[in-house]
């Protein structure tokens, strides 16, 4: 009888526990958000970062019954937005939204304040999208070997155009430099429609760009898109070569966007941002209108978001060695 007892009480006592861990790890999942979610982007409206945040934004709302919205913290290459970040709790309801620049900036800024490695934990790698480089129709370059030529055969007389200094624009248009061996000169805007504006009428020779604002231009011939940054051809214009098919494989460079949070936020949380992340990138909707914009999803581990984000800081530093911005 006691046995009896005593198994009955044992079994009680285990069921208990597991009813005690089940509830807690429920309560660790529901606690998260605990206020609003903020998708800081560093750029201004209308670029990828911010409207990749504000298609991910619109499904967490959505799918997930959380309040989230997008604040853009365009400057200091970046870096303004990352501080941002870091200066609110690390609970993950503020999101760095990082892309290419984010990694370059630790090269670019002086006496930058922070570290991604040490001071942001990653969350997920969103999207890959590809620029495209497009040179003025008086340019007497059909072929990207015709450009090389043609800048080798004239150095530091042709200008790229950027939308500012650290913008993927002007570190794609750096790698390509690098890497053919020429001179150009950059001309950095501070507003991304002169930078396109100053290309069509002429005054810059090229420019790597993201498609979506030149899909138009290049189907109209107003602008002459000699190749895009990926190994593949893009749906977005398909009758454009990879930059792989012009035989300079090197250059293929990605443009991503990917999100992170402040170094010490919960575990359970960075994973339970992953998991949403990750289900909203495979909605339909969200894949075609991220398709719209030349994009494709990605999703994965917050590891494998932090070896990139680590492998990209060596590169771009390799890049833009000797390039500061000026204070």
């Amino acid at each position: 009888m006691r046995s009896h007892l005593f198994h009955r009480i044992t079994s009680l006592s285990l069921a208990t526990l597991a009813l005690l861990a089940s509830s807690l790890q429920a309560s660790a999942q529901t606690s998260f958000p605990t206020g609003t979610v903020r998708f800081v982007a560093p750029f201004s409206a209308s670029t990828p970062p911010d409207i990749i945040s504000r298609i991910v934004s619109k499904e967490l709302t959505e799918s997930e019954g959380w309040r989230v919205i997008v604040e853009n913290r365009p400057g200091g290459v970046t870096t303004i937005a990352a501080t941002d970040v870091l200066t609110q709790p690390a609970d993950g309801n503020s999101l760095y939204a990082m892309s290419v620049p984010s990694v370059a900036a630790p090269s670019l800024v002086p006496n930058i304040s922070f570290d991604l490695g040490r001071d942001f934990d990653p969350v997920i790698k969103a999207t890959v999208s590809y620029n495209v480089l497009v040179v003025n129709p008086s340019v007497p370059a059909k072929t990207v070997a015709e450009l090389v030529t043609l800048l080798k055969s004239q150095p530091d007389k042709l200008t790229f155009s950027s939308g500012g200094f650290g913008t993927p624009a002007h570190l794609i248009g750096e790698q390509f430099k690098l890497q053919t061996g020429t001179r150009a000169q950059h001309v950095p805007y501070a507003q991304f429609p002169q930078a396109i504006g100053d290309l069509l009428n002429g005054t810059n020779a090229f420019m790597f760009i993201t498609m979506l604002p030149v899909v138009d231009l290049i189907k109209t011939g107003k602008l002459r898109a000699l190749a895009v940054t990926g190994p593949k051809r893009v749906p977005i214009l398909p009758d454009v070569p990879t930059i792989v098919e012009a035989s300079y494989p090197s250059l293929v460079v990605e443009d991503w966007t990917g999100f992170a949070v402040r170094h010490g936020t919960p575990k359970e949380t960075v994973a339970r941002l992953n998991a949403a992340i990750n289900k909203a990138l495979q909605k339909p909707s969200v894949r075609e209108a991220l398709a719209r914009i030349g994009a494709e999803p990605v999703g994965g581990t917050p590891e494998q978001f932090g070896r990139l984000v680590g492998d990209q800081v060596a590169h771009w530093h390799d890049v833009v060695a000797g390039m500061k911005v000026q204070q």
